[in-house]
């Protein structure tokens, strides 16, 4: 276990999420606060904003992943749409119950940000062993 959480790839792919939040989770809260977009457009716009990054930093220098195939493109968005389907779909009717008695604006904005951990969590198990897996060719 303990090998484990001091994997090097853990903390590179933390420093890349970070790096990654910035950018989607402005353009999500933006949305959602300022431009009154809708919860999944928000969500959505979030990791539309973030992959091209994430993927690029992710592959190069999380995984160190140097494969060039369509295939891999295909699964790191299969990776980050069902990881965002799952952890976002989890999070707003589970904080939504939590906060029972709040109103939607500060469920929907609690559920973003428990979504977006939940997904931080799930995403990088989808991007080491599916996406980026070791000697994935295609």
């Amino acid at each position: 276990m303990k090998k484990r959480l001091l994997d090097p790839t853990v903390w590179k792919f933390l420093l890349v999420g970070a790096l990654n939040t910035l950018v989607g989770s402005g353009v999500m809260f933006l949305l959602y606060n300022l431009a009154h977009a809708g919860y999944w457009l928000s969500v959505c716009a979030n990791y539309l904003a973030g992959g091209m990054v994430s993927f690029l930093l992710n592959k190069y220098f999380t995984f160190q992943n140097r494969d060039r195939s369509a295939a891999q493109v295909a699964r790191f968005a299969l990776t980050v749409a069902v990881c965002a389907l799952i952890a976002y779909g989890l999070a707003r009717p589970l904080v939504g119950w939590a906060l029972t008695g709040y109103g939607p604006a500060v469920r929907e904005n609690g559920a973003m940000l428990a979504g977006m951990c939940l997904y931080t969590a799930l995403n990088y198990f989808g991007q080491r062993y599916f996406a980026f897996r070791p000697g994935s060719k295609g």
